[in-house]
């Protein structure tokens, strides 16, 4: 049995990174994979980049990253803004990451990646039916197997959850750096304090094993860490009253219009 740390949506939070790294330590794991969006956001993308790269076994791509690296004539602000704070050098070391990683757990196909099986900017939210959630089961020209996963493991959307439908599971491992909530509600919210950690998500089972002859679990876990520190480089920040407003209050900054998109009444 072994255990494995999975990791995602770090978006430049260093305070919040070196946490997990530290509690990931403490029980002592070794195998970690990254799920993307290690960069953005936040002021330390370039030293997250480096700490992810050295600490991970399995890095992934991330909507962000894709954004960064590709598309040289899209004029967006985001891509301009990062590709000027990362130069060359940490543009290279982002570039060519793996969309997808699958491997079989105590009889399991689990595939990971960090929005979707078709493309890194296919979002397909918890809020969403299940006719629309079972594709991200389906395998696409960008998966490693044409085979159906059993388990899909993924980042993107911020938010710690898990669900079994059709006989599979569901699970998204959360954000460490830019955790949120779009369901919120400040005369039942008791604090923010819940939300505004750093989250990831730890597998247990037989690696690489075929076979259904052994235990699979499954461990959500959340790390305070200082967000005071954090954001004492904010400034370096593409949106600094935005992304502090965001890992002060766990609140998307554009969740009104998230909201609306899926019809969610607070």
């Amino acid at each position: 049995m072994e255990k494995i740390a999975i990791i995602s949506d770090i978006h430049g939070n260093l305070e919040a990174l070196n946490a997990i790294f530290e509690d990931i330590d403490k029980k002592k794991i070794t195998k970690i994979f990254c799920l993307g969006d290690i960069v953005g956001k936040g002021s330390h993308s370039k030293e997250c980049i480096d700490l992810v790269l050295k600490k991970c076994e399995v890095v992934l791509k991330g909507n962000l990253e894709e954004l960064i690296v590709a598309h040289e004539n899209l004029d967006n602000k985001y891509r301009i803004f990062y590709r000027k704070q990362l130069q060359e050098e940490y543009i290279s070391k982002i570039t060519g990451l793996s969309f997808c990683y699958e491997l079989y757990i105590s009889g399991s196909l689990v595939r990971f990646f960090h929005a979707a099986p078709t493309s890194v900017y296919d979002r397909v939210h918890f809020f969403e039916d299940h006719k629309r959630k079972i594709t991200l089961f389906y395998p696409s020209d960008k998966t490693i197997s044409d085979k159906m996963a059993d388990i899909v493991v993924f980042g993107d959307l911020h938010t710690q959850l898990m669900e079994k439908f059709y006989n599979k599971t569901l699970i998204n491992c959360g954000s460490v750096g830019n955790s949120t909530s779009i369901i919120r509600d400040d005369n039942i919210d008791s604090d923010f304090m819940e939300v505004t950690q750093a989250f990831y998500l730890t597998i247990e089972g037989e690696i690489s094993s075929k076979e259904y002859n052994s235990s699979l679990s499954f461990d959500f876990i959340r790390v305070p860490y200082n967000i005071t520190k954090e954001l004492e480089n904010s400034n370096l920040a593409m949106d600094k009253a935005e992304y502090e407003y965001e890992i002060k209050n766990g609140t998307y900054r554009n969740v009104d219009k998230l909201k609306e998109k899926y019809e969610i009444l607070s």
